[in-house]
């Protein structure tokens, strides 16, 4: 049974299940109808369904995550005894090819040891497929029935329900921490791997970039350069750009939205302007590499900016200036929502008071959004700092150390790309080293965060 009629299945069994259990609990009601249960009938047929599917989910989960490893063990034994005893890089070639014959209705010579364990794979994973799809129909069966025939017009029904909701709600909390937490040990741990290899002063103040993998001693530049400097102002200088960008234009439609459109207007021109946000990041990228760089290329040296400055046809410029127009509706949504939260109070007494519509956004409405302004545009911040594909496409891959936005520069989200792309082993200072770019990302956007928050906590009292 495939994916598609599993679950297909299990949204009949859960709408049977609901049907029943509400059916059940009219049923024992009696004459007096639902007046005499508990709790609503819709709720009955909910705890029969819950009782129903997670068990179920519970037992996917944990078949999906060992049903790989307990294949590919049975497949193992197949293999001649150098390649079963220890797990090597050959025994992964070798599962690889053996995975491809499995899948694969082509004759092939392969030995004879590689068909017997692709055999055994086709026909184990066929046979996981439809144990899985009994196993968990059956016990969404099994809960629901436990469930439907304890049902009594006394059962507690709602309290059990709202019980499930909250301690799922508090598992999935706990599971976002536990994953963060997870995230940052991995980076962590692999960042003091490549910090053990190269010193963390080379890596914070070094100014040239230039990660190169020794192949032997008389090759040329045979160590390399790990100087994060290049990167770290590469990134600053799109996010600069970007936020130059982004700000006046978002906060200007945020401050016309909210105070000077009309209804129609504002119906029409927000969600408009809100469709920005849906447009991936590759479209931008397109158009930043086809269109604009081009055109910043060709107005600088029509300027002749090429005399003083270096031009080149990828920069700094192009890529924050479309990286700024994709956080426009980021900014702009934000600022709009804690404009119009402004109490109608605070306006009315500046109006009453003489001040114009002009003075009364300036002098009372903005110092009262203020928080939430700051902390919409740190947010935005953090979102320019993380963005890739844009500056691979328009920016390019060289790490300068400059100040020109003309010029070609690199952020640490493409460099981490750059240095995790195709097969890599992690034991080189190359590919350690897109760890502690990572370490340095997740602080940075981290402190941002923070002080985004903070600055929302801090002064938002102020005007309650």
């Amino acid at each position: 049974m495939n994916a598609s009629v599993l679950i297909v299945s299990m949204g009949l069994v859960l709408f049977a299940a609901f049907s029943l259990g509400r059916g059940r609990s009219l049923r024992m009601a009696g004459a007096d109808g639902a007046q005499s249960l508990h709790s609503l009938p819709h709720f009955y047929g909910m705890l029969t369904m819950l009782w129903a599917v997670l068990p179920a989910i519970a037992l996917l989960g944990g078949w999906q995550i060992f049903e790989t490893d307990i294949i590919e063990y049975i497949a193992i034994q197949h293999l001649p005894a150098e390649l079963r005893d220890t797990k090597s890089v050959q025994q992964g070639l070798v599962l690889n090819q053996i995975y491809h014959l499995a899948y694969s209705d082509e004759p092939s010579l392969a030995p004879e040891f590689m068909l017997r364990a692709a055999e055994t794979i086709a026909t184990m994973e066929q046979r996981s497929r439809w144990l899985k799809s009994v196993v968990v129909i059956l016990s969404m069966l099994i809960g629901a029935g436990i469930v439907w025939s304890m049902i009594r017009p006394a059962m507690r029904a709602r309290q059990r329900v709202e019980a499930i909701f909250r301690t799922t709600l508090l598992l999935c909390s706990t599971l976002a921490i536990f994953t963060t937490i997870g995230i940052l040990l991995s980076v962590v741990f692999e960042s003091f791997r490549f910090f053990r290899e190269v010193p963390i002063s080379e890596f914070l103040f070094g100014l040239e970039w230039n990660p190169q993998t020794v192949l032997h001693a008389e090759q040329v530049s045979a160590e390399g350069s790990f100087g994060a400097v290049p990167l770290f102002a590469g990134t600053l200088l799109i996010a600069a750009i970007a936020m130059v960008i982004a700000v006046p234009t978002g906060l200007m439609s945020a401050i016309y939205l909210s105070e000077y459109a009309a209804p129609r207007v504002r119906a029409i021109v927000k969600p408009l302007l809100e469709i920005l946000a849906g447009v991936p990041t590759v479209v931008y990228g397109f158009f930043a590499a086809l269109a604009v760089a081009p055109f910043v290329r060709d107005l600088a040296l029509k300027l002749g900016l090429d005399r003083w400055l270096t031009v080149t046809s990828e920069s700094a410029l192009a890529a924050g200036f479309v990286m700024g127009i994709m956080i426009i509706p980021f900014i702009s949504s934000l600022a709009d929502d804690v404009i119009r939260a402004v109490p109608r109070a605070l306006r009315d007494g500046s109006l009453g008071l003489g001040a114009t519509q002009s003075e009364t956004i300036k002098q009372v409405v903005i110092p009262a959004a203020l928080p939430g302004i700051v902390g919409g545009i740190l947010l935005a911040v953090s979102r320019a700092i993380g963005e890739t594909m844009i500056v691979v496409m328009a920016a390019g891959l060289a790490a300068n150390l400059t100040a020109n936005p003309l010029d070609s520069v690199t952020t640490v989200t493409v460099q981490i790309v750059t240095l995790l792309v195709g097969d890599q082993e992690f034991d080189s200072p190359k590919t350690l080293a897109a760890f502690a770019l990572g370490l340095m990302l997740f602080l940075t956007t981290l402190v941002l965060n923070y002080i985004a928050l903070h600055v929302v906590r801090e002064y938002r009292e102020h005007y309650e």
